[in-house]
């Protein structure tokens, strides 16, 4: 087993994936692994709540599951306009699995690690938005959403329209309109996932830097950036889940 002896060693030996596979056909398997996890325990929760659930007072449990739906469900009638049946489930699913994810961090840095150590596994990250593939393949999929949401709602001859007709209203100028609304389609999908990403990627670091300081210092530090990490898991969640919201609202209202 290896021995981390330096202050390198050890940021790179938590900076390493479990990796099966080599190049663009890898998977990192501690990611894979913690993802679902966690969006089981969200299925398993939330069911054991909806079958469990009583009518009179609520346990603790079913009073924060339903806070949590009215927050989500108030949330999407806010913003989005138009009744659909996937928009509600998927912000709920969304909130609840990114914010799971999110909290990983605010276990201690050593924590997981050590207990996959002792399972014989030398590397595992544990805290799978931080792995650039997660968010990406998050927002990857908010993306083909939003294309299928337009075709559904305008239909090909309106989103291409939508791609060429504006901002410049001049025929000579729609090539010009192509290419930006193009890059500000693109723009959506790496925006959002790379902001989750780097959001808990910073985080990541700074508690594996705080982890390398002397033991008093640790205690001083570490307490009050959890604290305020806590808000940024949230507030990742949140903006994440809102955006998504925006994003496929736009998709389905006419531009004027």
């Amino acid at each position: 087993m290896e021995i981390v002896t330096s202050a390198h060693e050890y940021i790179e030996h938590h900076l390493t994936f479990l990796t099966a596979g080599e190049g663009f056909w890898s998977i990192n398997l501690d990611s894979m692994f913690m993802v679902w996890v966690l969006g089981l325990t969200f299925i398993g929760v939330f069911r054991y709540v909806a079958t469990k659930g009583t009518s009179g007072v609520p346990g603790r449990l079913q009073c924060f599951i339903e806070i949590t739906f009215e927050f989500v469900n108030n949330l999407v009638k806010e913003i989005f306009k138009t009744e659909d049946k996937l928009i509600g489930p998927l912000s709920l699913t969304i909130f609840v699995w990114v914010f799971l994810m999110n909290s990983i961090d605010l276990l201690p840095v050593d924590y997981v690690p050590m207990i996959a150590r002792t399972l014989g596994f030398e590397h595992f990250r544990d805290l799978p938005s931080a792995d650039i593939n997660v968010p990406m393949s998050m927002a990857i999929g908010v993306f083909i959403l939003i294309i299928g949401y337009t075709l559904k709602n305008k239909g090909l001859v309106g989103f291409i329209k939508e791609l060429t007709t504006q901002p410049f209203t001049h025929p000579l100028l729609y090539p010009v309109n192509f290419i930006l609304e193009l890059v500000t389609l693109i723009s959506k999908p790496i925006s959002l996932g790379l902001r989750l990403f780097g959001n808990m990627y910073a985080g990541e670091m700074i508690f594996i830097l705080i982890a390398l300081m002397p033991w008093w210092m640790q205690w001083a530090l570490s307490v009050p950036w959890a604290l305020f990490h806590i808000l940024i898991v949230f507030l990742q969640a949140f903006i994440f889940m809102v955006l998504t919201i925006v994003y496929l609202g736009m998709a389905v209202e006419e531009q004027h």
